[in-house]
């Protein structure tokens, strides 16, 4: 019996003992909006690393040469500043200018809209075309009807040959005549699509040359650009500023090519810009006894403007380096890897998957490659022949 009121003693119930703590259990909906924000952030830097441009980079290279602006001058000669790459931009069409969106000094990108001539004619040239087609269309696919029924009807005796050879004729004759009407509609909306004016290459605006109103008209052949009446801008693109100068017949055997050289403007005349020369043009001016030669800058800044007067001091290459006078160690790169943003002579130096801006001031050439007198200490991987659109901050990834 003192068993049995032991065991329902332990069954009984205390009700003043704690409550033993409980797992907290959480929803499990609670944690899926946490899931999809971190799903989404992986898969947003998984797009971005897939859609980052590719680029080509090198390392830069410490070596050892002489001085790459040592050397005595040789001659000076005189010249102006030009753009290497330039354009007059004109209308491929006759039509009046609707629309001019740039300035003098305005910067476009390459294929951006400069101007809009009117185009409601060449609009109706291609409704005119198009509704041309839809005839054709419908003439053909009539003969063909016809084809099927006379085939029918030669098989049955009814219609001779010759009359369905005459129906095959003019199936393709409608044949011929729906291709026409395909390429008058092709041609109607290749004249529409001229009434914009793009920029050919990215540069700089040098000259408006046109104004709203004005009937523009294109240009024939051997007709001076810079004074018809089809011209609308000058456009230039500043990164490839260069220096055309004229030197005397008896000096040209001094120089040679790569040749070393300063380049001022009378403007700045304290500023010294480091240059090489790039090409000796094969033809003489024999009424000036002169040849023309046409030199890189390669430290330009924003100062430089096109036809600015320029005078060029060509000097000595370095000298090699010998025992008694041991090479200075300079820093080199791809030529293709330095190029002028804004103005300013840059290369992209890539760290950690993103492009950093660098100014540079180049000097002259080290066995192709170009020496970096400043901005750069040596092993820095850097970007060759950078896109356009590429900037500072970018993403990129590195082929191979």
């Amino acid at each position: 019996m003192s068993d049995l009121k032991g065991e329902l003693a332990s069954l009984r119930i205390d009700r003043d003992r704690p409550a033993e703590p409980r797992l907290r259990r959480w929803p499990l909906f609670l944690f899926m909006p946490v899931v999809l924000v971190l799903g989404g952030l992986y898969a947003l830097r998984a797009r971005q690393a897939l859609s980052a441009p590719e680029v080509q980079t090198a390392h830069a290279a410490v070596v050892r040469q002489g001085e790459a602006s040592a050397g005595a001058p040789i001659l000076t000669a005189s010249g102006y500043v030009v753009a290497r790459r330039k354009a007059v931009v004109s209308a491929k069409i006759q039509g009046r200018l609707a629309a001019l969106r740039v300035e003098e000094g305005s910067r476009v990108r390459q294929n951006e809209v400069i101007a809009r001539l009117e185009s409601q004619d060449y609009e109706a040239q291609v409704q005119r075309a198009r509704a041309a087609l839809q005839r054709a269309e419908a003439d053909l696919a009539e003969s063909r009807r016809q084809l099927d029924l006379a085939r029918r009807l030669t098989e049955q005796k009814i219609m001779s040959t010759d009359q369905l050879q005459t129906t095959e004729s003019r199936v393709r004759v409608n044949e011929a005549a729906v291709s026409q009407a395909r390429a008058d509609v092709a041609f109607a909306q290749a004249q529409l699509a001229n009434t914009v004016i793009r920029a050919p290459f990215s540069g700089t605006v040098v000259k408006k040359m046109a104004e709203v109103g004005e009937s523009v008209a294109p240009i024939p052949p051997g007709v001076n650009i810079s004074t018809s009446s089809g011209a609308i801008v000058a456009l230039a693109d500043l990164d490839t500023l260069e220096v055309e100068a004229d030197v005397s017949e008896s000096n040209v055997a001094k120089l040679s090519p790569d040749q070393p050289a300063e380049v001022s403007v009378e403007a700045f005349p304290d500023r010294k810009y480091h240059a090489v020369l790039r090409q000796v043009i094969p033809t003489a001016d024999r009424t000036k006894a002169t040849v023309q030669v046409k030199v890189t800058i390669l430290d330009k800044d924003e100062r430089l403007k096109p036809e600015m007067s320029a005078k060029v001091t060509f000097v000595e290459p370095a000298k090699a380096a010998t025992a008694s006078e041991p090479a200075a160690p300079v820093v080199t790169v791809p030529k293709d890897a330095v190029v002028s943003r804004d103005g300013k002579t840059v290369v992209f130096e890539v760290q950690d998957g993103k492009v950093r801006v660098r100014p540079v001031v180049p000097g002259g050439e080290s066995q192709g490659q170009l020496v970096v007198r400043e901005g750069l200490a040596g092993a820095e991987v850097v970007v060759v022949r950078p896109p356009e659109t590429l900037k500072d901050g970018d993403t990129v990834r590195v082929k191979g």
